[in-house]
């Protein structure tokens, strides 16, 4: 990234004017632990409007818990308008769970990782209805454009996407440039729906720098690896399945004739 400092201050920026503009009172963001929600509640805390930090383990991996607690610690020291909750919600998921008829099969895991995203989605609305605030998205372009990797109405079900124009390199760009805690820039991207903790390179089946060359280099076909064909295919097969995340609702048009 050639001037990491006028992008961040762009974001920054950004964000303050649509906060302005809408007339809340300030900003919610979910922290995982990982480099995306870092970067972004960074970028939230710069602009001086109210922050709330939210933590939503469910059944969360220790290292994922403590790289959350010591970036919510970092932001706390540095911004004075941050503050933090951490809301519990392993008892939750077990009341759902419970209501559910017994199901062994990917699709019924599936459905209970995404299920995981949502309980976290509907408890950022909570905090945002109940302070007036704004949930800003931890997405970026890789994950919100190009594969669509994320949960509907979990952790794509946001107010604002600050970090959405961001490929991942950039997003790493940025964190380094805002001296976010190395532990976090170094981890292993997880989405931490998963009780065995896979990572998000086994669910994909290339890594995030794979996938963002693929997303923007690759135009010429006929000059790739195997390697390079094998995840430009894997790129294409997300794109294609998770159209439905990425592109506008379909909305039935009714023939003006007809009405």
């Amino acid at each position: 990234m050639k001037y990491p400092e006028k992008v961040s201050n762009y974001i920054v920026s950004w964000i303050n004017n649509y906060v302005n503009e809408s007339g809340v009172k300030g900003l919610v963001v979910g922290i995982s632990g990982g480099v995306d929600s870092a970067l972004t509640s960074t970028l939230c805390a710069k602009t001086g409007q109210d922050v709330l930090c939210l933590e939503m383990p469910i059944y969360q991996n220790k290292d994922q818990v403590l790289r959350s607690r010591k970036h919510i610690d970092w932001l706390k020291t540095n911004f004075q308008n941050v503050t933090s909750k951490k809301i519990e919600l392993d008892k939750t998921f077990e009341s759902f769970v419970s209501s559910l008829p017994n199901h062994s099969s990917d699709k019924h895991e599936l459905s209970l990782a995404n299920t995981r995203s949502r309980l976290r989605m509907v408890t950022l609305y909570y905090f945002s209805g109940l302070y007036n605030y704004i949930v800003a998205g931890t997405g970026n372009k890789v994950e919100d454009f190009g594969i669509g990797f994320y949960t509907k109405y979990g952790d794509g079900g946001v107010d604002i996407s600050p970090i959405a124009d961001l490929l991942k390199s950039e997003v790493f760009s940025l964190a380094k440039f805002h001296n976010i805690i190395n532990e976090i820039i170094v981890a292993e991207p997880n989405d931490g729906l998963w009780n065995d903790n896979r990572s998000d390179e086994d669910q994909i089946g290339a890594s995030y720098e794979e996938i963002e060359n693929a997303m923007i280099n690759y135009d010429n076909k006929e000059n790739l690896s195997q390697r390079e064909k094998d995840v430009l295919k894997i790129y294409y097969s997300f794109n294609i399945a998770n159209k439905h995340k990425m592109d506008p609702i379909p909305v039935c048009k009714i023939p003006k004739e007809y009405l």
